[in-house]
């Protein structure tokens, strides 16, 4: 063979292996997963904190009438 024929087949296997290298694709799926953690995290700690803070409200309206 010769060695631009080695060249350009050494060249196409370089871009296969970067084309079907998944180390980036798995960061971004980990980072979108944190991220989406985090945000039913904080929807969740909005919707529990008003809840709670309307049921103290209303106890505390109890108490001040005994």
């Amino acid at each position: 063979m010769s060695t631009l024929m080695i060249s350009t087949l050494a060249f196409i296997a370089g871009i296969k292996d970067k084309l079907n290298s998944e180390k980036g694709a798995t960061a971004t799926e980990y980072s979108l997963l944190v991220g989406l953690i985090a945000l039913v995290i904080v929807v969740g700690v909005g919707l529990f904190g008003t809840n709670l803070n309307a049921f103290f409200n209303g106890l505390a309206g109890k108490v001040a009438a005994w």
